[in-house]
C-alpha cells in the first residue's frame, strides 16, 4: 500500500514539474516584453502548451481518483 502511494506520488510530481516549467517559460517571456526586448511567440506558446498539459494530467487523475471513490 506505501509503495503505491508513493507512486502516485511520483506519477504527479513529473506532470507538475512540466507544468510548473511551462509557467516559468510564458512569466519569462512576458517579463522580457515588459522590459522592450520583444514578444517571442514560440516560447510562450510552447510554454502554455506545457502548462495546460501539466494541469489536464493533474486534475484528471484528481478526477478519475474521486470518480473511482465516490
Amino acid at each position: 500500500m506505501t509503495f503505491q502511494r508513493i507512486l502516485a506520488i511520483l506519477i504527479l510530481c513529473i506532470p507538475g514539474a512540466v507544468g510548473v516549467y511551462g509557467w516559468t517559460l510564458m512569466r519569462n517571456v512576458f517579463f522580457d516584453y515588459m522590459a522592450g526586448r520583444g514578444f517571442d511567440w514560440l516560447s510562450f506558446l510552447g510554454g502554455l502548451i506545457l502548462f495546460l498539459l501539466g494541469v489536464a494530467f493533474v486534475g484528471g487523475f484528481i478526477l478519475h481518483r474521486d470518480a473511482k471513490r465516490n
